[in-house]
């Protein structure tokens, strides 16, 4: 398997360290590893193989083999991606019987909380994108699903940074502005891949066209 580290993560180990919540990142990061092994858990249930483990600036993304090679069946994505943020819960529930002083207990929580939320914001491709589209795709074809997903990515990231920018305006909190433009760079990554992808659909179905002409 795999390990890639996004050089990324170094930049906003620096920027955390200066806005002196480094503590908090780290324990962000280790319960986002945790998270990432709930993933990896499941798809190996699932009889999948883990291809990569990649350390980004707000977690670490685990891909299968299967998912580039082979359709899987949708409710088996979708199960994938609930298992990350169920993982976090089953964290905080434990936490709240561990006898640990108040303090650790309230970052461990918090710190599970937030990844788990963040995870589930029907964005692709995080974990709430992934299953958006797993449901999506049960009904619609695949060109189409991915279609609804784009649009709805792109219209939450816009209201996210409305959001954002008022929550940066009273909490004076500059790390939530290194957040969402965390997400924007992912959107437009995701935006380009979808537009080639459209691309080269509309490219097949010419051909196809001339072919039963």
């Amino acid at each position: 398997m795999q390990i890639k580290v996004n050089l990324q993560i170094f930049l906003f180990i620096i920027i955390f360290a200066l806005t002196h919540q480094i503590e908090i990142y780290g324990w962000i990061m280790l319960f986002a590893f945790i998270h990432e092994l709930g993933h990896m858990l499941a798809g190996i249930v699932l009889k999948l193989k883990p291809k990569s483990l990649s350390f980004m600036p707000f977690g670490i993304s685990v891909t299968f083999e299967t998912y580039e090679y082979k359709k899987l069946v949708e409710i088996k994505k979708i199960l994938i991606a609930i298992a990350g943020p169920l993982t976090n819960l089953i964290i905080c529930i434990i936490a709240v019987f561990l006898h640990i002083d108040l303090a650790t207990k309230a970052i461990i929580i918090y710190s599970n909380i937030l990844i788990a939320l963040f995870n589930l914001i029907p964005i692709y491709p995080l974990d709430g994108g992934r299953i958006l589209k797993g449901i999506i795709r049960l009904s619609h074809e695949e060109i189409e699903s991915d279609r609804i997903v784009n649009r709805i990515s792109n219209i939450l990231i816009i209201v996210l940074t409305a959001i954002a920018s008022i929550l940066i305006l009273y909490l004076k909190n500059i790390a939530i502005l290194f957040i969402i433009a965390y997400l924007w760079l992912m959107i437009m990554n995701e935006n380009k891949k979808y537009n080639m992808k459209i691309k080269v659909y509309e490219i097949l179905e010419k051909d196809k066209q001339c072919i039963d002409i």
